[in-house]
């Protein structure tokens, strides 16, 4: 009796050797796709058709045109009547910097609010397009925070809120909750994620300038966007949605969602894809309400409302099509038992 019980419990022939093959072979598959994620992109860091305005008398500008495109197509030139309109350009999002050509000579428009890294760029390529002696002056129109000039609080919150967004959402598959239960707890945790990071992010660290509840809005919204997603596919599919979610989110829209730099400074089309994704479009979007008052926020907001209502509508659907834990686990209690041999 007890051989043919151990007989019974034990696993089939083969299955340990093919578990054994699976990790070997899965984990450098995930490890290379990780380093092509985050060093790819790194490594191929330049201006593509980057926004750049020129202001000035039209002979003037056209000989800055003309230089400028001599950089094999780094930027995109939208021309400005006057510095007037080059300033408003900038606070509306519409271009990173602008080249003012006065008669005292060149004068370069950035904001370092929007890319340091980019402002820094600009610099460099209004310098060397300056006459050999000259120095170029600079005004940054949208200034970076004082307490976070690199804008490095601003890059390392992406990563905490796609793990937060992933856990909640790998949360409420694993504890089997469903319907609006789930919906109650994606958006209570996200809500409280939104409130928690901007209470450190503006009111202790200084990193964030804009409306403090707006911001906090924003946070939370990235976070649902994320915990809808994950939770959905996990409702969907099963506990398999919750590593599809966080690769998609963790591995390719962190290093693509151009937090750091710039989308238009990532090779295509990562940048793009970036800003599709929500910690891009998160990114994108706590840039406008913190610094910019607003501007260019339309695009952003809808992405992440799309991934959030989206996702908690994949919730919804997947609670109809996948029966409730209780039931699956009651189901075989009550179904005939076979009558025991003799």
């Amino acid at each position: 009796m007890s051989s043919a019980t151990s007989a019974a419990s034990a696993p089939p022939v083969g299955t340990h050797p093919r578990k054994l093959i699976a990790v070997i072979v899965l984990v450098p598959v995930i490890m290379a796709l990780a380093l092509w994620a985050f060093a790819w992109p790194a490594s191929r860091t330049a201006p593509r058709d980057l926004p750049l305005g020129v202001a000035g008398p039209a002979s003037a500008v056209t000989q800055v045109e003309q230089q400028l495109a001599q950089r094999d197509g780094a930027f995109e030139i939208h021309r400005y009547e006057d510095e007037a309109a080059a300033r408003e350009a900038i606070e509306d999002r519409a271009v990173y910097g602008a080249i003012v050509v006065t008669q005292q000579g060149p004068k370069l428009l950035t904001a370092t609010a929007a890319s340091p890294l980019v402002a820094q760029l600009l610099q460099q390529a209004a310098t060397a397009g300056a006459p050999e002696g000259t120095e170029l002056p600079v005004d940054d129109v949208v200034a970076a925070p004082a307490d976070d000039p690199r804008g490095g609080v601003l890059n390392a919150s992406v990563l905490p809120l796609a793990i937060a967004g992933v856990a909640a959402g790998a949360l409420v598959t694993v504890m089997g909750l469903r319907g609006g239960r789930a919906v109650v707890a994606l958006v209570g945790a996200a809500t409280l994620v939104g409130i928690v990071a901007a209470a450190l992010a503006h009111s202790w660290l200084g990193a964030l300038t804009g409306s403090w509840w707006t911001e906090a809005g924003v946070l939370a919204l990235s976070a649902l966007a994320v915990s809808a997603a994950v939770a959905g596919l996990g409702a969907l599919i099963g506990t398999s949605g919750i590593g599809l979610g966080a690769l998609l989110v963790v591995l390719i829209g962190n290093p693509f969602s151009g937090v750091a730099s710039a989308p238009e400074l990532l090779p295509q089309p990562a940048g793009l894809l970036g800003q599709l994704l929500p910690p891009g479009a998160g990114g994108s979007l706590l840039r406008s309400v913190s610094f910019f008052d607003g501007a260019g926020a339309a695009g952003p907001a809808i992405t992440l409302g799309i991934w959030a209502l989206a996702g908690l509508a994949l919730v919804l659907i997947g609670t109809r099509r996948r029966p409730a834990p209780a039931e699956a686990d009651a189901a075989p209690a009550n179904s005939p038992q076979p009558a025991p041999v003799g």
